[in-house]
């Protein structure tokens, strides 16, 4: 892949799986980069949480929270506002799941296939897509890809009613369980189904491992190309 180490941008969505970033997708995704010899940055639009959610309970909680500071706590605060985000500094782009992705960054959550997405979200993902630069999703977060980029082919695993919404889109769904992933070669896609199934975090791990990986492969064809 070149003398210099292949760069991917990583977008959270807060801190925690039902109102940000799923933390094991997120941290697994970091470490897949690592132990594939890439380096990484993260990001997270600078924007308020949808809601505050109690994680022991479920609850709805009085307050609220910042997406770019909360995502920091994963980052361990190395992270910039995805306003700021330049991508000509990566060959990749990633997003990993949890809720925050479908109230945060998007509005699938209350709005289905009818719903919107961040400003800088969508010029992240369109401008990545169109410099052909590959793009990874996790979990909930390939709803994103099939709002913004319509006909392609990704994978949520097997909720009939969120393929059937991806599929409202114009994308294409396809069925998946553990550990595997859907990739769109002509549109630069890769996408993994993790805790959207019931799944155990090595599983997680697997997913997002195997996400990378593919991510990976992609950089590394076009940079021969290129040479």
């Amino acid at each position: 892949m070149g003398d210099t180490k292949p760069r991917i941008a990583v977008v959270l969505s807060g801190c925690g799986v039902f109102d940000g970033a799923e933390i094991h997708e997120s941290v697994l995704t970091l470490l897949a980069i690592a132990r594939h010899g890439a380096d990484y940055e993260c990001f997270a639009p600078d924007i308020p949480q949808h809601h505050v959610l109690d994680h022991i309970t479920g609850a709805e909680m009085p307050e609220t929270r910042n997406v770019l500071v909360e995502s920091a706590r994963i980052a361990r605060g190395k992270i910039r506002n995805l306003r700021d985000f330049n991508l000509t500094e990566f060959d990749a782009l990633i997003f990993p799941g949890g809720f925050g992705a479908a109230k945060n960054l998007s509005s699938f959550a209350f709005d289905g296939a009818d719903c919107s997405v961040d400003p800088d979200v969508a010029h992240a993902v369109r401008s990545a897509h169109a410099a052909g630069k590959p793009i990874g999703a996790l979990c909930i977060a390939p709803v994103i890809l099939a709002k913004l980029l319509g006909r392609v082919d990704l994978t949520i695993g097997q909720c009939a009613e969120t393929s059937g919404a991806i599929e409202k889109m114009g994308a294409h769904h396809k069925t998946t369980t553990h550990g595997e992933i859907v990739v769109d070669t002509a549109q630069r896609l890769v996408t993994s189904p993790c805790y959207m199934l019931d799944a155990r975090i090595d599983q997680i791990a697997d997913g997002a491992d195997n996400t990378v990986k593919a991510l990976l492969d992609m950089v590394g064809h076009a940079r021969l190309a290129a040479e």
